[in-house]
């Protein structure tokens, strides 16, 4: 029976942590509400999809977490969520900034128009700055925090996605490494996220199938939930900073 015990503790690896993370309604964020919530944290779901948020929060129950509507555009709703998860759990360990939008994919540079690139560029990246930013304020007096960032396969190769979405995540690849200490990003590659199946217009066989074949991969499909392990790593690695985990397609053994 001790023995077990000790194993059921040693699975729950983020007991007694506090969680914020944006974007957590769906796609990558979601799995990794779920999982940090497996592992024992408390987290605060920020999103701007409220029944989808409020859904997550009702299927995994109070106090495992509650939802805060929040534009990551916007300084003061970036502040109130971490000034909320200071009043709920009187600390904030792990501040994941997941928000992210993929706009409209235009080959051509004479296609994009700029207030569709300063779109993307205002969530993806300065979502992404003010997440770190306002997290650090309560982290850093504390000395203890971990800042995880969404960037993407994008950051480290061109001609995958549109202009904006690219510039976006090299931006924040670029942020990560200029901020350092225990400031990390994962760099994913293609997954059926809603935001990914919207952009290229594919269903579920379609995107495994077909969008994968198009890329020459082969291996195993990767998923938001290997994403969510991802971060969870990055949460409790104490001597990572500046780093970008960059997540490709396998083939297996």
């Amino acid at each position: 029976m001790g023995s077990m015990a000790m194993a059921s503790t040693f699975m729950r690896r983020l007991e007694g942590k506090a969680a914020l993370i944006t974007g957590a309604a769906s796609g990558i964020g979601e799995s990794t509400v779920r999982l940090f919530s497996k592992h024992g944290a408390k987290v605060l779901i920020a999103d701007i999809q409220d029944d989808l948020g409020e859904e997550v929060c009702k299927d995994l129950g109070q106090p495992s977490a509650s939802f805060v509507h929040c534009d990551v555009t916007k300084e003061s709703d970036v502040e109130g969520v971490v000034n909320t998860a200071i009043t709920k759990y009187r600390k904030l360990d792990i501040m994941y900034s997941n928000a992210g939008i993929a706009g409209k994919l235009e080959p051509s540079i004479l296609d994009n128009e700029k207030s569709e690139f300063e779109k993307i560029i205002s969530v993806n990246l300065i979502g992404a700055f003010l997440g770190a930013k306002h997290a650090a304020g309560v982290m850093i007096p504390n000395r203890c925090g971990s800042i995880i960032t969404t960037a993407s396969v994008c950051s480290n190769m061109g001609g995958v996605a549109s202009h904006a979405y690219t510039s976006s995540k090299h931006g924040v690849v670029g942020l990560v490494r200029n901020i350092g200490i225990r400031v990390n990003c994962m760099s994913p590659h293609l997954i059926a996220t809603p935001l990914a199946k919207n952009l290229f217009k594919l269903n579920d066989k379609e995107y495994c199938y077909g969008m994968y074949s198009n890329l020459k991969v082969k291996g195993v499909v990767l998923k938001s939930e290997d994403v969510a392990e991802a971060a969870l790593f990055l949460a409790e690695s104490k001597y990572v900073g500046g780093h970008s985990l960059l997540l490709m397609e396998a083939s297996p053994l």
